[in-house]
């Protein structure tokens, strides 16, 4: 019988590994859970794509994989939910942008129903290669999947013994990404409020011209708006990765806090600055911005 794959949490990332998985290998099965079930646009996403919705998690416990892709924050719920449901020789891939210490304690959940459990971490942005996008996979159960991800084609490598193998580089790397994505938001946002976009902006574009500008500038702004709450999930689960090792996560706690706010103002409207107009751009950022600022204020 062909292989079931159950999605717990139909995003994004679910539906970028479900069309290419079932464009690889049509006799694949799918089957996802989703907290906004209920919502009309959510079923119609699975019944567009032939995904059969599973109406709880428990339904899940069925299928032979169970991927679970949520938001960084309900990982571990996500697997309780899960995990009382599942048999032995079920598995559970983790592809959770979260703490080491977060999958060890998915891990222990899973293991105990005597399921296996893969810490996956995803490299790179899902589209368009779907699940060939580049991942690390980590734990105990790299050795079982590897024969079955080798067939499905999915661009592996293992990257240790260990659940939280794989993340952790995930999560460090995260800090130097998602941090400069950071950095250079809030400079370019605070250039423009000071009347001094222009001096800044050439002094950068002079001195780290490998960078790319201005595509650069208006990449990291097209990146946070779209995507920065879910960078910040991330990056909290990046501040208790290093708070985990005994540094100081503080930082990484900061570049999540910008992150939410580019998130939120792009929710609100903010368009993301073209290249060949950053300037003015970057300027209707930082009405956005301020506005929900002095929304905010007492």
């Amino acid at each position: 019988m062909s292989l079931s794959i159950g999605f717990i949490g139909f995003g994004e990332a679910a539906r970028a590994f479900h069309a290419t998985l079932a464009a690889h290998d049509p006799s694949l099965r799918f089957c996802a859970h989703d907290i906004l079930l209920g919502e009309p646009e959510m079923r119609a996403a699975m019944a567009d794509r032939k995904v059969a919705a599973a109406e709880t998690p428990a339904a899940l416990g069925r299928a032979d994989w169970i991927v679970s892709a949520v938001t960084a924050d309900q990982s571990l719920a996500a697997v309780e939910a899960v995990a009382p449901h599942l048999a032995a020789g079920r598995s559970v891939i983790d592809i959770n942008s979260v703490s080491p210490g977060r999958k060890r304690a998915s891990a222990a959940l899973v293991e105990a129903s005597g399921a296996r459990y893969l810490d996956m971490a995803v490299m790179a942005p899902v589209h368009p290669r779907g699940h060939r996008t580049p991942v690390l996979i980590a734990g105990p159960a790299a050795a079982a999947l590897e024969p079955e991800l080798k067939r499905l084609d999915f661009s592996f490598r293992v990257a240790g013994d260990a659940v939280g193998a794989a993340t952790a580089i995930k999560m460090v790397r995260s800090l130097f990404v998602k941090g400069l994505e950071a950095v250079t938001v809030e400079c370019l946002l605070a250039a423009r409020e000071s009347g001094c976009f222009d001096e800044v902006y050439g002094s950068l574009a002079r001195d780290f011209p490998g960078l790319g500008w201005p595509g650069f500038a208006a990449y990291e702004f097209e990146r946070t708006l779209r995507h920065g709450r879910r960078r910040a999930a991330e990056m909290r689960e990046s501040a208790a990765t290093v708070s985990e090792l005994g540094l100081n996560g503080a930082l990484a706690a900061e570049i999540a806090e910008v992150q939410e706010r580019m998130g939120a103002a792009g929710a609100a409207g903010a368009p993301p600055p073209e290249a060949d107009a950053l300037s003015d751009g970057i300027a209707a950022v930082v009405e956005h911005r301020l506005a929900r600022a002095r929304a905010k204020a007492p």
